[in-house]
């Protein structure tokens, strides 16, 4: 447990040590798209992102077919268990004098990886709204394209995805789901040992943590600001309870967790759980159609809403094949591969374009989920709660593995 957070805490430590550096390379003009295809063809683009997935896994196999048979790019699928391991491994790029020929091209990342590498001047850019697809986003009337946990993007990342967290059970087993967190605590009360939340500080772990905070604290805007020793403590009081009270009652008597989201789902096919949550909207609907959840299954949000964020693509200061990784990155911001992307048979992972802005050709791409009815109603999203500032994630994730962790 304590390992994965030391991991997320290097890259800081590291910054802090060798300092940071501002320093891009100036060689594209990222206002001459056509010179930016010639000089990717034939490159290999390292990206580095999440491996824990099989049905993420499978999308980003097609992606590097396509960039292949498109672009003439090579695209090599670096998983990690943790962005921080990329982050980790531009700083220590950076320490080293290694300005030019780093070994990542492009990061997944969002929150508080972003945070640290936009603060120290480890990102190249700004460059995503030079790519032609991102207009696609209309980004003037979708203003959490341009921000990344209240951080302003300025460019230095491109969106590719949509998160917001989506409760699901099993409609046989229950009858009316909890739709605060009362209500949950109070459910799960009446129902031990069908629900449970995972291990922090896995990211669905964490993601819980905040949610919980924001339905339960009266005053939400200080979530919003850096956290500070002040009043951490005293914000905080309200989640510690809340969890104190739950844990006895979650799977296993919340003295073990399961270790990621995956596991979290698979316990509800196994039929362990009555009830759990995804940060995939589509999620459960795809699970279904995969047979790896029952069609029982039904979706829905807290009625206060839930967190919701969108995940981002970005390029490291001294990547070595920026080209590619720029054409890369527009190509995933694509009609095509967005919708691939949301068909449930594929990822479902919803699409950051706004459709409005494609023709009609493109927006028919984008299957109906109308008769799967384990997805939740597209209205629904509405309701989307901003995540809080990314520093909060961190001290949650110490707060929590000190009080818990240990058990």
């Amino acid at each position: 447990m304590l390992q994965s957070l030391a991991l997320r805490l290097l890259p800081l430590l590291i910054i802090l040590l060798f300092g940071s550096s501002s320093l891009q390379a100036q060689d594209l003009d990222l206002d001459d798209w056509a010179s930016i295809e010639t000089k990717a063809k034939g490159q290999t683009v390292y990206w580095n992102a999440w491996g824990g997935d099989s049905n993420t896994n499978n999308y980003i196999n097609w992606v590097s077919k396509q960039m292949q048979s498109r672009h003439g790019v090579n695209v090599v699928h670096v998983k990690l268990g943790d962005t921080a391991e990329a982050v980790s491994r531009v700083v220590a790029e950076k320490s080293a004098g290694n300005l030019e020929d780093g070994a990542v091209d492009l990061i997944w990342i969002n929150g508080e990886n972003f945070a640290a590498m936009k603060e120290n001047g480890l990102l190249y850019g700004p460059w995503a709204e030079k790519l032609p697809n991102f207009a696609l986003t209309a980004p003037n009337a979708n203003p959490e394209m341009r921000n990344d946990f209240t951080l302003p993007v300025e460019g230095l990342e491109a969106p590719w995805g949509k998160a917001q967290i989506t409760f699901y059970y099993d409609s046989d087993r229950v009858e009316s789901p909890p739709r605060t967190m009362q209500a949950l605590l109070d459910w799960t009360k009446d129902n031990p040992g069908r629900f449970t939340y995972p291990l922090v500080p896995d990211f669905f772990g964490s993601t819980f943590l905040k949610q919980a905070l924001l339905g339960l604290v009266e005053n939400t805007e200080p979530l919003y600001e850096p956290v500070s020793e002040a009043d951490f403590k005293a914000i905080t009081a309200p989640l510690w309870e809340y969890l104190d009270a739950l844990h006895p009652h979650l799977w296993r008597g919340g003295k073990s967790f399961p270790s990621s989201g995956s596991a979290l789902r698979q316990l509800m096919g196994d039929g362990e759980l009555s009830l759990a949550f995804t940060f995939n909207p589509l999620e459960p609907a795809a699970a279904v159609a995969d047979y790896q959840l029952p069609p029982t299954i039904r979706s829905y949000v807290l009625d206060n809403g839930t967190l919701g964020n969108v995940h981002f693509v970005a390029i490291p200061f001294n990547a070595s094949h920026k080209a590619g990784a720029l054409v890369l990155a527009n190509f995933l911001l694509s009609p095509e591969a967005q919708a691939h992307k949301q068909d449930i048979d594929v990822w479902g992972d919803a699409t950051v374009l706004a459709l409005d802005t494609l023709d009609e050709a493109q927006r028919q791409a984008f299957k109906s989920l109308n008769n799967n009815r384990a997805a939740l109603p597209l209205d629904a999203l509405q309701r989307t709660l901003a995540e809080p500032h990314p520093s909060w994630m961190e001290r949650l994730e110490q707060a929590w593995l000190k009080r818990y962790g240990v058990r």
